[in-house]
């Protein structure tokens, strides 16, 4: 049986909210159910979350709300859980932070699989380096997963995270999308760019915030992205 995992399920359908408890109990992980925007967000003040199921259409308070507020501050990864399928609001929910993409109605063994990779993701992905990653005026702790910039402390999504690790961990590497996608998401890669474009770059735009003076991460053309020398 896997280590105590703590996730949050945040889904007002009672049905679909007991089934995604059982999925998450049957693995040994603890579930707490959430039925509203609003109970969700109270649990989520509360802290020591693994990861949360999110769903966005929710009374109380939108599930977009919420992955706004949560991708902006605790780091917890997210997987939204929603019929809202459409490629524009997955689009929509990756750029704001979230780390996967469920439709409904969903497969219960990929909903399985999907959060165990996840959790792997975000759990290992300070394990990889074993130091201090510095480069210009970033720092990154990868035993606290704290990162500053210019001495001003920013907050990154996991992917976010985990894609700055990549690219500080080897600096002079070029990484291709498709290495970041395999390396981040832990997944083959089939030729969906834009699920990396979104994450690097939301990075960059903060980075950018932090020191706009700053140059951090170059695009080589034809071939993806190293740290910028």
């Amino acid at each position: 049986m896997d280590r105590e995992r703590n996730i949050l399920v945040a889904e007002d359908d009672d049905d679909i909210n007991r089934l995604l408890c059982d999925i998450i109990r049957k693995n040994g992980w603890g579930a707490q159910p959430a039925y509203s925007g609003t109970e969700a967000m109270l649990y989520i003040d509360r802290g020591g979350w693994n990861l949360i199921l999110l769903d966005l259409m929710m009374p109380g308070m939108p599930g977009e709300e919420i992955l706004d507020r949560v991708a902006g501050s605790s780091g917890t990864p997210v997987i939204v859980i929603s019929a809202k399928g459409a490629r524009e609001t997955r689009i929509s929910a990756l750029h704001d932070g979230a780390d996967d993409f469920i439709d409904k109605p969903f497969d219960v063994d990929e909903v399985e699989a999907r959060i165990e990779s996840v959790l792997r993701r975000y759990e290992r992905s300070g394990e990889r380096v074993p130091k201090m990653l510095t480069h210009k005026d970033i720092v990154l702790n990868p035993d606290t997963k704290a990162v500053e910039v210019a001495g001003r402390p920013i907050t990154l999504t996991a992917r976010e995270y985990m894609i700055l690790v990549t690219l500080m961990s080897r600096p002079d590497k070029v990484f291709s999308k498709e290495n970041i996608f395999e390396s981040v998401w832990g997944e083959p890669f089939h030729g969906d760019e834009n699920t990396v474009n979104v994450h690097m770059s939301n990075l960059r735009s903060k980075l950018a915030e932090a020191n706009p003076d700053g140059a951090y991460i170059d695009t080589v053309w034809g071939m993806g992205y190293r740290m910028k020398s």
